[in-house]
This record gives structure tokens, sequence and C-alpha cells, in this order.
């Protein structure tokens, strides 16, 4: 009896394939847009995302520029731009055992969740991700593997096993987001190009008349900050202002920060803090940073840095990604002075 069952269950798994319940050869794969991209495989966010393989994406892989007038050569034509190198494929260090296996058949997922222990989060000073690509891949040579424009648009450029060229020290440990806005200045001069009121009074980004639509994924979007007001903040020792992000700009980064927390067990969502539990405002030891695990800003890395500026909100980021992923929620310090030694 069981024989006789087996074979009617084989027969009528052939007569399934052949009616076109399994997918035949060349069936095009649909995805829902939130994916992202790491070692091959796809992960869910939940928020929009568009990679170097979809249409409108930006492709960090290409060896010349996307924007052709952004860089030439004076020993080429323009036709035939300088070619460009803005990643690599390997990490510094290697956990032992690893790096012959990477050098013949690449990497695996359970071996770069072994080196990737760091977020580290950039404003592009740009004010959106098609002109944070033209100057960071085209004008400078370098890449990040994420950026985030005012509306929320995820734009991935490299799969995360590659290590890009942003964060100086921490780019072969960490992933990076380069997240549109204009950035934190001593006075407001450059802001006032940004930033104006609208017929309510309400403050929104006004891109400037060079920038046309500003290559803006959602058509006919406007931004506002997310708080309004200018915030003020000391950072590296620096008096700033700056104009918060967007709305959509922060649920978006809330997604993507669960994401890689879930992906990569390592990252803790977590941010460096002191005894209070404030952010540090100032750039970490070489002991520190070896030691911590987490989300960065620019400024932890580097003393020449101030990204994401005094505007960026850590805690929402922080606590939101962490409700995603079933984590008790930091608390929130009141502004205070506070012992700067690193909660690690």
């Amino acid at each position: 009896m069981l024989r006789q069952f087996t074979g009617s269950l084989v027969a009528a798994l052939c007569v399934w394939n052949l009616a076109g319940c399994a997918p035949s050869p060349g069936t095009p794969v649909n995805r829902l847009g939130d994916e992202i991209i790491v070692c091959g495989q796809l992960f869910h966010t939940g928020a929009p995302v568009v990679t170097w393989l979809d249409p409108g994406g930006y492709d960090a892989y290409r060896v010349e520029p996307k924007f052709q007038s952004a860089r030439t050569s004076s020993s080429q034509p323009a036709s035939e731009p300088a070619p460009l190198v803005t990643y690599g494929s390997w990490r510094y260090p290697l956990p032992p055992g690893i790096a012959d296996k990477i050098r013949e058949r690449g990497w695996r997922l359970d071996e770069l969740q072994r080196v990737v222990d760091q977020f580290v989060i950039h404003y592009d000073a740009c004010g959106t991700s098609r002109q944070c690509f033209k100057v960071l891949h085209d004008m400078r040579d370098l890449s990040v593997q994420f950026m985030l424009d005012i509306d929320g648009t995820i734009y991935q450029t490299l799969d995360l096993k590659e290590r890009a060229w942003h964060a100086g020290t921490a780019n072969s440990r960490s992933v990076g987001v380069e997240i549109a806005n204009i950035g934190a200045y001593p006075d407001t001069k450059v802001l006032d190009n940004w930033y104006q009121r609208d017929k309510t009074g309400r403050l929104r980004i006004t891109l400037p008349a060079q920038m046309g639509d500003g290559g803006i994924r959602t058509k006919g979007f406007v931004g506002y900050p997310a708080r309004p007001g200018l915030f003020r903040g000391r950072i590296q020792g620096r008096e700033l202002v700056q104009y918060d992000y967007t709305n959509e700009q922060y649920e978006s980064l809330i997604k993507l920060t669960a994401a890689l927390c879930r992906i990569f067990p390592k990252l803790r969502c977590d941010a460096p803090r002191d005894r209070r539990g404030e952010i540090l405002d100032h750039v970490l030891t070489d002991a520190q940073q070896k030691a911590y695990c987490g989300l960065l800003g620019h400024w932890h890395i580097t003393s020449q840095k101030v990204d994401p500026g005094p505007a960026f909100d850590w805690f929402r980021v922080i606590n939101g990604a962490r409700r995603y992923l079933g984590q008790p929620p930091l608390p929130v310090p009141k502004p205070d002075a506070a012992s700067l030694a690193l909660a690690l």
C-alpha cells in the first residue's frame, strides 16, 4: 500500500510540474522592493530599497563615473573617463582559517557575521542621494553600502560583503549609510539655501534650483524636518547648528538598523554612551573603537568629522529598532553634564 501511495504521489508531482504549478526555467522572480543583499542573499527590511541591480539604482561596482561630467582625466577624452576603484572585497583582520577560503570562493554569510559588528551613520552634506553618489563615487573615489534619500528611499550600492571606503579605520568591520542632509555648520548661511518656510510657516526642504528635482524617487515629494526648529549642539568641542532629518528617513533607518542587527548578531543596537546614558559627542580612543560593537556616528571614528550632527535623534533610531528586535528601550537621559566614561 505504501509503495502504491508513493508511486501515486510521484506521479501527481510530475503532473503538477508539467501543469506549470512549479516555476519553469526562465521564470522571473518578483521581489517586494524592500530587500537588501548580503552575500548574495535577500533580506527584508520593511522599508523601500533600490539596489544597484534595479532601475534607478546606484552601482558602486562600476569602474567608470555614472555622471560623465563629474570627472574626466586630462589624458583621456570626455567619452573615456578615468576608471574608478571605490570598494574592496577584503576585510581586515580576518578570523583564523577564513582568509584562504575567501580568496578561493568569496564570502559566506556565517563568515561575514564574524567580521561585521559596526554600523556607521553619516550625513552626506550633499542634500540628496543622487548628488551624494556623484560626489562620493565619481569625484572622490569613495563608496558606502547604503544611501538614504530625503523621501526615505534606501539605495544599496554594494553587497554588504564588500568593504566600502567611507569611515577610515572602521571600514573593514562596518557597514555605512550616508543620509541625505546638507549637514551641520557654525551658522545658518548654508542652511538658508536649503530650507524655507511654506505658506503656513512650516519649515521645508527646498532644493537649490540647479539641482532640479534632485533625483528624488517619490515624485512631488516635499521633505519636512521631523522636529521643528534649529538644533544646536557641541560635537568634537565645536558648536554647530543643523535642521532635523525627515520622518521618512527616520522610519527607513529604524527598519534598516533592525534588519542589520538581526543579520549581524555581533552588531548591538546601541551607540557609544557615557555613564548617564548620553551619546558621546567626541571621537573614541583607539582602545574604545576596538572594543565597541554597535551603531556609531562618523564623529566617533575620527576627530575631523561631526556627522550625523547635533540634530540626529539617536534614541528614536535605536529604540525604534529595538522594538522590532523585541528588546527593551534604552532610557532617554535628560540633557545634563555627565561623565564621559564610555559605557561598553
